[in-house]
């Protein structure tokens, strides 16, 4: 189960429950919906914080995403400083000193491919994150939404209860016709509950892994054949 799944599912599963069943069973519905309110006000107050949580995990990535770019760049620069050192020295007439600052401008370069290489892994990752955030702020929207509704047709919702209640008991009496069902009212806030529910699970599907994702796994390091031709480049600079 997904992390999205698991925020949204603390809300979704009262959501999904059968508030025309409960009803029927309530022996006070006024404070059965009193405590539905308390428990989806405490469950959205429960996904909200996962949610503030994943955002703070997310905008983490991204400051260490910065760091390697700026690392990549830092490295690089040292590379470049290197490769012209051991020009000056070759130019000198000390290949020992030559040959000193070349294997410090391939380590330099090392190091410079291995924090682009996590640039390159991270960025869609986190972009991925961000989009997974966006919708789970969305769901508490709406979520938050449907609460205020609930609140402010609890009166309503008790009333027609109570109706629902006083019926049944004249139809029992009377053993002439069915319970009667429950207002219409009622059944249109169930179908939008039903509504949040498939919104809900359309988005748990739409996160899947990335195209890019998957193109990435398959990328290897080009290694020394990579820094052997960012050496040479460099050097030609300098000779330039």
């Amino acid at each position: 189960m997904t992390q999205k799944q698991t925020i949204l599912g603390r809300v979704g599963q009262l959501a999904r429950a059968n508030i025309n069943a409960l009803l029927d069973r309530a022996e006070d519905p006024e404070k059965m919906l009193d405590q539905l309110v308390r428990d989806y006000t405490n469950s959205i107050a429960e996904a909200e914080e996962a949610v503030a949580q994943t955002i703070a995990n997310v905008r983490m990535a991204e400051g260490d995403l910065q760091t390697d770019r700026e690392a990549a760049a830092e490295w690089g620069r040292k590379a470049a400083a290197a490769s012209a050192k051991a020009e000056e020295m070759r130019a000198a007439g000390d290949p020992d000193g030559a040959y000193k600052f070349d294997n410090l401008a391939r380590v330099a370069l090392g190091r410079q491919i291995q924090h682009e290489e996590d640039v390159r892994t991270a960025e869609p990752t986190i972009a991925q994150q961000n989009q997974t955030v966006d919708q789970l702020k969305a769901g508490l929207v709406t979520m938050k939404t449907k609460l205020e509704d609930l609140k402010a047709r609890r009166s309503t919702l008790v009333a027609r209860a109570r109706s629902v209640e006083a019926q049944e008991k004249v139809q029992e009496a009377m053993s002439s016709i069915d319970v009667m069902d429950p207002s219409s009212d009622l059944s249109r806030w169930e179908e939008s509950i039903r509504k949040q529910e498939a919104m809900v699970a359309g988005r748990a599907e739409a996160q899947s892994a990335s195209l890019e994702d998957q193109f990435a796994e398959l990328e290897t390091s080009s290694g020394d054949a990579e820094i052997e031709a960012r050496l040479a480049q460099l050097k030609n600079q300098a000779q330039g």
